[in-house]
């Protein structure tokens, strides 16, 4: 009996040995190291970039007015033309103007009358026949009568309606025979020779428009190009959209080009020659900003960006980086803040991967 039980404390002894031998050795193997993981770079270099935008824009007529008669009348006699071209001056319809041509008849008979009175006085005050206020007053007759033949004319004048500058007629809204008043349209007239293009750009760009500069444009239903040149600027920003609106002149003279119609405009800035750009993959988003990881002695840095213009590949990168510096382009997903990393592929003009650590 007492056999039996030293044997099997020696067998119980040989168990605990073998298990303790196995987790010595499990302990000293552990969970197998994770390989680094491979990305491909790219060297941020300076290089020249012209920035581009297109901003929508609408033509306009240089002058354009709504023709109103100034007195009120019956229309007696309508030359618009629609859709002709007319000169400063041009008759464009007439008001009738019987009676007061009537009244001027009776005004410029009683001023024949006074005239003759005057002329007799005089004579009769040479002889001293009459005192030199009887003859004033005469005058005073005359001179009055005079002064309302002037004011009739004036009015008669003004039941002719002439264009105020040389233009383009739109389409008549009246007809002859209607009793037209100072509210009525008779039609508008626009100054289309020299056209204007207003159009508005975001406030990043003021710095670049400058009065003179040039710019280009195309309207709806045609790929032909326009020139025009800036006029002016608005003296502020518009406080909504935070832009500035901006007026030039046509340059070209093509009849194709309609006030009112859309313009697409195109606008070409100074070349930036020490331009940073990187892939547009290598922009990490975030939720306020956006960041790159870069290479720096094998670990991934990840840098706060700021950037600016982009094009179907490439972004430019305005604060952040340095030129030199190495940018990760793939296994952006993967990687973590300080992670050990190693360059597949780095791509720099005129310099091989092999010149960068492995």
């Amino acid at each position: 009996m007492k056999t039996n039980t030293i044997n099997l404390f020696f067998i119980c002894l040989i168990l605990l040995n073998a298990c303790g031998g196995k987790d010595e050795k499990s302990a000293k193997t552990g969970p197998p190291a994770r390989p680094q993981l491979r990305v491909d770079a790219i060297i941020a270099e300076p290089q020249a970039i012209t920035e581009s935008i297109e901003v929508p824009g609408s033509l306009l007529a240089s002058e354009t007015t709504e023709i109103h008669p100034e007195v009120s009348g019956r229309l007696t006699m309508l030359n618009v033309r629609e859709g002709a071209y007319v000169n400063k001056g041009a008759i464009i319809a007439k008001i009738y103007d019987a009676d007061l041509q009537a009244q001027l008849q009776k005004l410029q008979a009683q001023l024949n009358i006074g005239n003759q009175t005057a002329s007799r006085l005089s004579q009769l005050l040479k002889i001293q026949g009459i005192s030199k206020q009887d003859y004033d007053m005469a005058m005073l007759n005359s001179n009055n009568i005079s002064a309302d033949m002037d004011i009739v004319r004036t009015n008669i004048a003004r039941t002719v309606i002439r264009a105020p500058f040389s233009g383009k007629l739109g389409l008549k809204e009246i007809s002859v025979g209607a009793y037209v008043t100072p509210a009525t349209i008779i039609t508008v007239i626009r100054k289309t020779t020299d056209m204007r293009l207003d159009f508005t750009i975001p406030e990043k760009y003021i710095s670049e428009i400058k009065p003179g500069g040039i710019v280009s444009f195309k309207v709806e239903g045609t790929d032909t190009r326009h020139s025009a040149k800036i006029l002016a600027t608005e003296s502020g920003i518009t406080e909504n959209t935070r832009s500035l609106n901006v007026r030039a002149v046509v340059v070209d003279k093509d009849h194709a080009l309609v006030p009112g119609a859309f313009a697409k405009v195109m606008l070409n800035f100074a070349p930036d020659y020490a331009a940073l750009m990187v892939p547009t993959q290598s922009i990490i988003p975030q939720t306020r900003g956006k960041k790159i990881v870069l290479f720096k002695m094998g670990i991934a840095k990840f840098v706060d960006v700021t950037t600016g213009v982009r094009d179907s590949v490439n972004v430019q990168i305005l604060s952040g980086i340095n030129p030199g510096d190495t940018v990760i382009t793939t296994g952006l997903m993967s990687l973590k803040p300080d992670a050990k990393i190693t360059l597949n592929k780095v791509i720099k003009p005129n310099i091989s991967s092999s010149d960068f650590p492995q």
